[in-house]
C-alpha cells in the first residue's frame, strides 16, 4: 500500500509539473485562435467559444513575419553549425593536449559567461558599427558564435575527455593523421555530443533578442524576436497577431529537436559521464 501511495505520489507530482510547464503554451495557443471581439469581452476563459485562424492569415500574408522567420533561421543554423565546429576543435585541443596558458584561456573562457551582456552592449555596437556588421546577419552570427564558443567548448571537451586516447593513437599507428584520426575515428563517437552543443546552441540563437534589437532596426534583417515586437503599436496590441507569430516561430525549433532527438539524449547522458 505504501508502494502504491507512492508511485501516485510520483505521477501526480510528475503530472503537476506537466501542466505547470505547458500552460503557458496552451495560454499562447488559445490567444492565437481567438478571435479579436472576443479577447477582451469573454473575460478569462479555458476555452474560446469561438475559433478564428484569421490572426495566422494577417501574420502570413499581412506582416513582414516570413521575413522575421528566414532570417532567424539563417542566422540559428548558420550560429549552431560554425559554433559546433569551433567548439568541437577547442574541446579536442583542451582534452588532448597539455600546451603553456591552458589554465588561463580556460579561466578567462569561462570568465566571458560572467559578464552580464547589458554591461557590454555599447563596447560591442561601437566596434560593430564601424565594420559595417550592424544592420546585417552576418553581425548576428558573428556576436552568438561568440558568445555561444565558450559554454559548447566545454560541453564538448568532456565529450572527448570520455573517449579513450588508445583509439585515436591505434588509428595514427595505422598512418592516419591527427586530423585524419579526429575526423574518421573521434568525430563518430562524439555525434551525440555535437548534437547537444548544435541543440543549445540553436535554441539560443532562435530566442535572442538584446543583441538582435541593439543591432538591427531594418525590417528586411529582422529576426523573429525583434519582430514581434511590431505588434506592438503606439495605442494597442494586436495580441492574437503576436501569439499566432509565437506559436509559428515554435515550429522550426520543435521540427529540429524532434531530428537530433537520439543523439541529444545520448549526449545529454553520456557527456556528463568520464569513461
Amino acid at each position: 500500500m505504501r508502494q502504491l501511495l507512492r508511485l501516485m505520489g510520483h505521477r501526480v507530482g510528475i503530472l503537476a509539473y506537466l501542466l505547470f510547464a505547458l500552460f503557458p503554451l496552451y495560454w499562447v495557443i488559445k490567444i492565437s485562435v481567438t478571435p479579436d471581439k472576443l479577447l477582451y469581452s469573454e473575460g478569462v476563459k479555458m476555452w474560446p467559444s469561438a475559433f478564428t485562424f484569421e490572426h495566422f492569415r494577417r501574420v502570413f500574408v499581412e506582416s513582414d513575419f516570413p521575413t522575421f522567420f528566414s532570417n532567424s533561421l539563417i542566422v540559428s543554423f548558420s550560429t549552431a553549425a560554425l559554433a559546433t565546429v569551433i567548439s568541437a576543435l577547442a574541446g579536442y585541443a583542451f582534452s588532448r593536449f597539455s600546451f603553456k596558458g591552458k589554465t588561463v584561456i580556460a579561466a578567462l573562457l569561462l570568465f566571458t559567461q560572467m559578464f552580464p551582456l547589458v554591461m557590454i552592449l555599447a563596447p560591442i555596437y561601437k566596434v560593430m558599427a564601424p565594420l559595417g556588421l550592424t544592420n546585417n546577419l552576418l553581425g548576428l552570427i558573428l556576436i552568438y558564435t561568440a558568445f555561444n564558443v565558450p559554454f559548447a567548448t566545454f560541453l564538448m571537451q568532456s565529450f572527448f575527455d570520455a573517449i579513450p586516447k588508445d583509439l585515436e593513437e591505434s588509428a595514427m599507428l595505422e598512418g592516419c593523421t591527427r586530423f585524419q584520426a579526429l575526423v574518421k575515428v573521434l568525430a563518430p563517437l562524439t555525434l551525440p555530443g555535437m548534437a547537444a552543443t548544435l541543440g543549445f546552441v540553436f535554441t539560443a540563437a532562435w530566442s535572442e533578442l538584446l543583441f538582435s534589437l541593439m543591432l538591427i532596426n531594418k525590417n528586411s534583417v529582422m529576426t523573429f524576436p525583434v519582430g514581434l515586437l511590431s505588434f506592438v503599436s503606439k495605442f494597442a496590441v494586436s495580441w492574437g497577431d503576436m501569439m499566432a507569430a509565437a506559436v509559428l516561430a515554435l515550429i522550426p525549433a520543435c521540427l529540429f529537436f524532434a531530428f537530433i532527438q537520439r543523439y541529444l539524449i545520448q549526449g545529454l547522458t553520456a557527456g556528463a559521464v568520464k569513461g
